[in-house]
């Protein structure tokens, strides 16, 4: 009734406003208001390509990390991650990258609808200067190559040698929540809301039948740049109550203890991963648990998965290697949508696919102690349950038919 600039939100009782501190104040008295956040840009500490020369466009195997999950046995047994979707909230993504158009929702083989298949929750510039595509993108756009290189880890392959990707049969939908890497709560909210149904392009006729079955998160919202502890648990946890998964990278803060710090990956109800070697090390910045920040002394990770110098697709149709939790999530969200492939009756079940990955993970520890968490444990706070085995995890619910546990 005050004509105050706002947007309502439904995956989280949460309203976004833009108004001045006498507003505010009168809307933080209500009885009705629990609380008011700021929603300030939050600048993500994105992983970068990394130096030397760009990697070859062809190279002369399958991708160490693919091959290190066992991916390749997977796809022999069958389980590519046909059926399945993956969506993506990231810096966006070039949708006709070889190694990602086919495998895009959007596209047919002639051409490409992008209704119900990407959403831009970038409406203004958050950092400074121009953004290469634009605001309120009608069409998959990738502002800095962190999204594309997430999405090759899941589902590329250009069908010319580039195996990038550990699910080549999964589809993909998508979301941009950061511009050129910059987000805020009210952005990533956008993105978590319409994974849940997904709209046409002008925002209308919401279908939650065309959710995706598995969300990767590389990134993170730090409280230290405005995003309080539980800005973002609401939504997650109701992504999960709808049957999604929700995998988020642990967050490249290490190598200390309690550096899994930054929402959503504290949640209990996010599957975080940690980011590991070639040789099963962890690597240095990996984020280790348990989650101090909100009192609940949460173990995390939860698995963990190859992450350094992995090779993937960026923009311009090339490819460059990353490091960071950012490359670790994609890979164990795209072993679910193997798993989920070889089970049908798993997709809508989270909780029973976090728990075989976790089951047959490859168990790893650590001489690092992390409060009440030994590493010589296994779960423990360094590689939580281990580094992810995709086609174990594939072996597990293909031969055990009755196979639901994971119940919450």
């Amino acid at each position: 009734s005050r004509g105050i600039e706002h947007r309502a939100f439904w995956v989280a009782n949460v309203v976004w406003a833009r108004a001045g501190l006498a507003e505010l104040e009168r809307i933080a008295g209500r009885d009705d208001v629990l609380h008011v956040d700021g929603n300030p840009v939050v600048r993500n500490r994105l992983p970068q390509p990394e130096p030397g020369p760009q990697s070859p466009d062809v190279p002369n195997a399958t991708e160490w990390g693919v091959n290190k999950v066992r991916a390749p046995e997977a796809w022999a047994a069958g389980y590519t991650g046909q059926g399945v979707v993956i969506g993506g909230q990231d810096t966006g993504y070039q949708w006709d990258h070889l190694a990602l158009r086919d495998k895009y929702r959007g596209w047919d083989g002639a051409g490409a609808d992008h209704n119900y298949h990407w959403h831009d929750a970038i409406h203004a510039i958050i950092g400074s200067g121009t953004n290469p595509c634009g605001l309120d993108s009608p069409l998959p756009c990738d502002d800095h190559n962190h999204g594309t290189h997430t999405m090759g880890t899941m589902v590329g392959d250009d069908g010319g040698g580039n195996q990038i990707g550990v699910a080549p049969g999964a589809r993909w939908i998508a979301c941009r929540n950061m511009e050129r890497g910059n987000g805020t709560p009210a952005t990533y909210l956008e993105c978590f809301q319409w994974f849940m149904a997904p709209t046409d392009l002008a925002g209308q006729n919401p279908d939650p039948a065309r959710a995706p079955h598995v969300i990767n998160n590389s990134w993170g919202c730090p409280p230290s740049e405005g995003c309080t502890v539980s800005v973002l648990e609401s939504a997650v946890d109701n992504l999960r109550a709808a049957g999604v998964m929700v995998v988020v990278s642990a967050g490249n803060n290490g190598s200390s203890c309690g550096t899994v710090q930054d929402p959503p990956a504290i949640y209990a109800r996010s599957f975080s991963v940690g980011n590991t070697t070639s040789v099963d090390s962890i690597a240095g910045s990996s984020s280790r648990g348990p989650v101090t920040i909100d009192g609940s002394n949460r173990l995390k990770p939860d698995v963990s998965a190859p992450g350094s110098s992995i090779r993937s697709s960026i923009r311009g149709g090339g490819y460059a290697n990353f490091s960071g939790t950012s490359m670790a999530g994609p890979h164990v969200a795209a072993a679910a949508a193997l798993v989920m492939s070889a089970r049908p009756d798993l997709r809508g079940n989270p909780a029973a696919v976090e728990s075989v990955l976790r089951e047959t993970a490859v168990p790893l520890t650590s001489t690092q102690t992390c409060g009440l968490y030994p590493g010589s444990v296994v779960p423990n706070a360094v590689f939580g349950s281990g580094r992810i085995d995709a086609y174990a995890a594939v072996s597990r619910v293909v031969s055990d038919p009755i196979f639901v546990d994971g119940t919450e």
